[in-house]
């Protein structure tokens, strides 16, 4: 018989980047090889989108709820991005935890900085574009934003750049599949050569900062 109580308490991974770099399709396939990893769905106030479902993509809930949730502690973190908020639950990444696994956070590097005074002990991983031109051939290539938006969010994902040192892990997104088995080794322990004092990470942000 196992006694619960040996239960070894779970890996915290924080995972943030610019917008643009692929963060959220590389999440995705790392999931999909490791399904064991779990994944906290955040609490936001936008709008649902047509192929979204309340509880698989997102807890969609009012401003006012999402304040009262604030005002009782309920967030490991929160942050208000273009107007909208996002937060992720306490006692959901707690209880995962607890219970001995895994659990991936998908968020900004806000939130990221929340969840580090709180949890120091988790594991952060920044995604990298291999360059700028490629940043922000991929903010275009959604083909659903006017210059203006597209001028802003390029504008935001380079000063979200500026945090990469804030983070234990750097992933540069270049090839797909090499990213994803980057993020594979980091989760699984294996990673310690993505560290971010790797030389060409320092080279990779000085052409990405000028």
């Amino acid at each position: 018989m196992v006694d619960d109580r040996t239960t070894k308490r779970g890996k915290l991974f924080v995972v943030a980047a610019p917008s643009g770099a692929g963060k959220t399709s590389l999440v995705r396939a790392l999931m999909q090889r490791i399904p064991e990893l779990k994944f906290s769905i955040s609490y936001t106030t936008r709008p649902k989108r047509e192929n979204e479902q309340h509880g698989r993509d997102y807890f969609f809930v009012e401003k006012t709820e999402f304040e009262r949730m604030i005002a009782a502690g309920e967030f490991l973190e929160h942050a208000n991005v273009y107007g909208n908020f996002y937060g992720t639950s306490r006692r959901q990444v707690d209880s995962m935890l607890e219970a001995g696994s895994n659990v991936l956070l998908e968020i900004d590097w806000q939130g990221a900085q929340q969840i580090t005074r709180s949890m120091p002990e988790r594991r952060a991983i920044f995604i990298l574009p291999p360059s700028r031109s490629a940043l922000e051939a991929r903010l275009r290539g959604r083909g659903t934003d006017s210059e203006e938006v597209i001028a802003r969010r390029l504008q935001a994902s380079i000063a979200d750049l500026s945090h990469w040192n804030e983070f234990d892990y750097v992933v540069i997104n270049d090839d797909f599949e090499q990213a994803t088995d980057d993020l594979e080794a980091i989760v699984r322990g294996q990673g310690e050569h993505l560290r971010r004092d790797r030389p060409e990470v320092a080279q990779l942000m000085r052409q990405l900062l000028s």
